[in-house]
C-alpha cells in the first residue's frame, strides 16, 4: 500500500484520521501560518493546507500527503487559537449570541494528483454569561482550539445551533470529503 502522511502535529487531526483505519504517519510541516493582506478565511485555510502538504511532500515525493488547516471568523474577523485563558475568555464573550463560520481546508498531494477541498461550517452561540464562560474554560481548557471551544467535549453546551455538512470539520479534518479524496488517491477506506 502507498505511504500516507498527515502533515500535522495536531492530536485532534490525528485522532480523526485514525477513525478511518488506514495506516499513516504524522510529520510536522513547519510553515509560516500568518495570514496575508486581503486573504479571506476560506482562501487562508486553503493556502495553509496546501503549504503544509507541499512542505511534507517535498521530503516524501512518492507518498500521499494530507495537509489541513482551519480558520474561524466572527463578523469578518479571524479567530485564532487563543493560547491562554484571558484570550479565550475574550473570544467567547465576543462569540456569545453570534455565529462563527469555520472554513476547514484539505490539500492532498500524491504523484500526479493534487486535490483541494474547503468545508464551511457555522456555529451559532447561545447568550453566555461571564460565569458560564469561566466555568466552561476551567473545565475544557480549549486554549489550543480556534474559537476557544471543543465541540466534541463540553463545548457543545455553548451552542444554539450547528449548521454544515460535516461536523468533523469542526475538529479540524472533514472526514466525509477526505474519504472521497483518499479513494481517488488509491487509499480506499472501505476496501
Amino acid at each position: 500500500m502507498k505511504t500516507l502522511i498527515l502533515a500535522s502535529t495536531s492530536p485532534y487531526r490525528k485522532r480523526l484520521l485514525e477513525r478511518l483505519g488506514l495506516p499513516f504517519s504524522c510529520l510536522a510541516p513547519g510553515i509560516d501560518e500568518q495570514a496575508k493582506a486581503g486573504e479571506t478565511p476560506a482562501s487562508l485555510a486553503e493556502r495553509l493546507a496546501d503549504e503544509k502538504a507541499r512542505a511534507v511532500a517535498k521530503l516524501h515525493p512518492e507518498a500521499t500527503v494530507i495537509g489541513s488547516d482551519q480558520v474561524a471568523s466572527l463578523q469578518g474577523q479571524l479567530l485564532g487559537k487563543p493560547g491562554n485563558h484571558e484570550r479565550a475568555r475574550t473570544q467567547l464573550k465576543a462569540c456569545s449570541g453570534n455565529t462563527v463560520v469555520f472554513h476547514t481546508a484539505i490539500a492532498m498531494l500524491a504523484p500526479n494528483l493534487a486535490l483541494h477541498h474547503v468545508e464551511p461550517f457555522s456555529v451559532s452561540f447561545r447568550q453566555l454569561s461571564d460565569t458560564a464562560i469561566e466555568h466552561y474554560l476551567q473545565r475544557d481548557r480549549p486554549y489550543d482550539c480556534a474559537g476557544s471551544f471543543k465541540w466534541e467535549s463540553l463545548g457543545i453546551a455553548l451552542f444554539e445551533r450547528l449548521s454544515g455538512d460535516d461536523p468533523t470539520s469542526l475538529e479540524g479534518l472533514p472526514l466525509i470529503a477526505l474519504t472521497k479524496m483518499l479513494e481517488r488517491a488509491g487509499h480506499p477506506v472501505l476496501a
